[in-house]
């Protein structure tokens, strides 16, 4: 990477040498201003690793504690737990959820929705179609939302290929592992409804 004070050439996206001395002081401000902020990014990113690790780490433990005052074990949080302060003002949620994916065979149950919606064209409820055409929307990666695609089994719907392409959909889904959530919430008083504690910078 350039560091201004030390590096007497430069390079450009293009991946060119440029000499130092043809470099705009606006570009080279910008460069620090940009180069600074990622470093404290990642260090912050790390701190928060650490911070994730470390209360995960407590609730376990206490998890164990717990267990052990009625004479057993328990082999970590293996599911949803939520703590509450003694107030009950604060609390820490630890979630546990499968992450996943489907295979090649959601295209079959795209198709055969397709075909059913296009000879329902006439008939088929708007909302229908919206809730359709929201469960297979592919995000900026290509990927699917899971809970809209599974929101379609739910529908009662008669027709021999929409019940093929329902059993597709269950075919298809695929567990790929687990995500741990980790959540902070407090409250005013008593009376007032629990606060999320964002940690996410775009909420801040």
């Amino acid at each position: 990477m350039n560091e201004i004070s030390t590096t007497p050439v430069w390079t450009d996206p293009q991946g060119r040498t440029v000499p130092d001395q043809l470099v705009k002081p606006l570009d080279k401000l910008r460069h620090s201003l940009v180069y600074n902020a990622v470093a404290e990014a990642k260090e912050l990113q790390r701190a928060m690793r650490d911070f994730k690790a470390k209360w995960l780490s407590e609730a376990q433990a206490f998890v164990g504690l717990a267990a052990a005052e009625y004479q057993t074990t328990i082999g970590g949080v293996k599911g949803n737990l939520t703590l509450r302060t003694y107030d009950g003002l604060r609390e820490m949620t630890v979630q546990v959820a499968d992450r996943l994916t489907f295979d090649e065979r959601l295209k079959v149950a795209e198709a055969l929705v397709g075909e059913c919606l296009a000879e329902w064209s006439a008939d088929a409820r708007p909302e229908l179609k919206a809730i359709v055409e929201r469960a297979f929307k592919t995000d900026k990666e290509g990927n699917v939302s899971t809970g809209a695609v599974l929101e379609l089994r739910r529908l009662d719907i008669a027709d021999e290929r929409w019940k093929r392409a329902m059993d597709a959909i269950s075919d298809a889904l695929q567990r790929t592992g687990t995500a741990t959530y980790l959540r902070f919430y407090e409250r005013a008083d008593m009376g007032a409804p629990s606060v999320a504690i964002s940690l996410d910078l775009a909420k801040l």
